[in-house]
């Protein structure tokens, strides 16, 4: 596939580094030389120079043949205008554009193909906003991703000592709940993945990843460790974009206060924010964190645009007395660092939203896909068509199926369906994988990679073959 990237921040570079690597020949498109060269030294791929809205700027790009236009820059207008120009001029077939601002979600006519032909829209803050809520609600979790329109979640959490489950095998995850369906999708020990068969033990320490039916999750967690108190009071640090969504957003449930070091900002925030303390000042500054009762804090979440400001921040709360804290950390090195060590959850922003992003750039009927463990490993939703003669999996046992080493099915949504498009949900029937378990036309299979290379060799597995159509 032939694509083209707008922006070479930290969505852009995401996202070409997910989809250089599977066969797509990618270019991107920024200002800034110093990103576009950064980017060339690591990935294969070719940049251009330029404003990304000019249409001489998207021909040197290639924009005649290209199958897929990405526009993500920092900027609405161009991303907006960049894809009117693709459709217009060079009738690009597929155009994804990143959309900050909450205005042109109230109105969609705007997206449609006589306006700026936007096919999909995404806005990273508020998948980010959304992401930080389920963390909130669930303190015992790395990750609450949901699928099947929320009927499924996959939860990520770290096995600690006097769990259940510690020091016992995977099979007895049945025995203790015989009246709850769930599953063991993977098992990381020391960084390194364990395929989870029924007598592998569970140590402490282990980041588990498991499956079960959205309504079963918060039980299925207890046998991996005990659940602690509820959230109800937070902080936040930072009143920037996704600072204040989520302040307004989770005021309605939690006590929240807000530090923010620009005054002029903080005043505004104030004046919106109606049942939140916000407060100017210095986030890492120990005696203001002390004086607003850190210590008392359920979650404290470091969400400036400043990764070093957020570390610091982040851990001097927790030498102070936050029970647990979140920091937003764009550099994978650093992320990868400070995991699990002194921060409890360090979040790459670009990772949990590219998700949304590939969902529509996958091969197949890709219902929904989640970048896991900082973009290592993925969760994918595929909707399967044809039948027993067309499709490699219709008709079929899953321990029948060839999937290659590292890819496991964990879960089968069947029956969900819409009568039009807008119309409500028909609920489905969520069935936890197991070996007899047969795959239907229409049921959604929900898998496990355990590595992001395997992608491709799944999508040609899953794809159906030329006589369905």
């Amino acid at each position: 596939m032939k694509i083209i990237i707008l922006g070479a921040g930290q969505v852009g570079a995401s996202v070409a580094e997910s989809l250089v690597s599977e066969a797509n020949e990618i270019t991107v498109i920024d200002t800034d030389i110093r990103r576009l060269r950064q980017l060339q030294e690591l990935l294969d791929l070719r940049t251009v120079v330029g404003n990304a809205a000019l249409p001489s700027v998207l021909r040197q790009a290639g924009a005649e043949d290209t199958d897929l236009l990405i526009a993500v820059t920092q900027s609405d207008q161009t991303n907006l205008c960049a894809c009117r120009t693709a459709d217009t001029l060079f009738k690009i077939p597929t155009k994804i554009a990143r959309l900050r601002s909450a205005d042109y979600s109230e109105h969609p006519e705007l997206l449609d193909s006589k306006n700026f032909a936007v096919d999909f829209s995404i806005c990273p803050e508020q998948i980010v906003t959304d992401y930080l809520l389920k963390l909130i609600e669930f303190p015992e979790a790395l990750q609450v991703l949901k699928f099947a329109d929320g009927l499924v979640s996959l939860v990520a959490t770290r096995a600690v000592a006097g769990g259940p489950l510690v020091g016992h095998p995977v099979s007895d995850l049945r025995r203790h709940m015989p009246k709850i369906d769930a599953r063991i999708a993977a098992i990381y020990r020391r960084d390194q993945p364990l395929a989870p068969e029924g007598d592998t033990l569970i140590e402490t320490g282990d980041e588990v990843f498991y499956l079960a039916a959205t309504q079963n999750i918060r039980q299925v967690m207890s046998e991996l460790r005990r659940c602690d108190q509820p959230t109800r009071r937070i902080m936040i640090a930072g009143g920037g974009n996704i600072g204040s969504r989520l302040a307004g957003v989770a005021q309605e449930r939690y006590q929240v206060k807000v530090i923010e070091a620009d005054e002029a900002r903080a005043r505004e925030l104030g004046a919106t924010l109606t049942n939140t303390l916000v407060l100017h000042g210095d986030t890492t500054d120990e005696t203001l964190l002390a004086a607003e009762n850190i210590d008392d804090m359920d979650v404290f979440l470091a969400l400036t645009n400043d990764d070093e400001n957020n570390i610091l921040a982040s851990l001097l709360a927790k030498s102070l007395g936050a029970r647990r804290v979140l920091a937003l950390i764009n550099r994978r090195a650093y992320a990868n660092l400070l995991q699990a060590d002194r921060i409890d959850i360090a979040i790459s922003p670009a990772q949990i939203s590219i998700g949304s992003l590939l969902a529509h750039v996958r091969r197949g009927d890709v219902a929904a896909v989640h970048s896991l463990r900082r973009g290592a490993a993925e969760a994918l939703e595929f909707v399967v068509h044809g039948d027993p003669t067309t499709s490699k999996v219709i008709g079929r046992r899953i321990d029948e199926l060839d999937l290659p080493q590292g890819a496991s099915i964990g879960a089968i949504v069947r029956g969900i369906s819409r009568d039009s498009p807008g119309a409500s949900l028909r609920l489905g029937q969520v069935l936890i994988a197991h070996g007899d378990t047969l795959i239907e036309p229409e049921d959604h299979v929900i898998l496990f990679l355990a590595s992001k290379d395997l992608v491709p060799k799944v999508e040609r597995y899953f794809q159906v073959g030329l006589t369905f159509f």
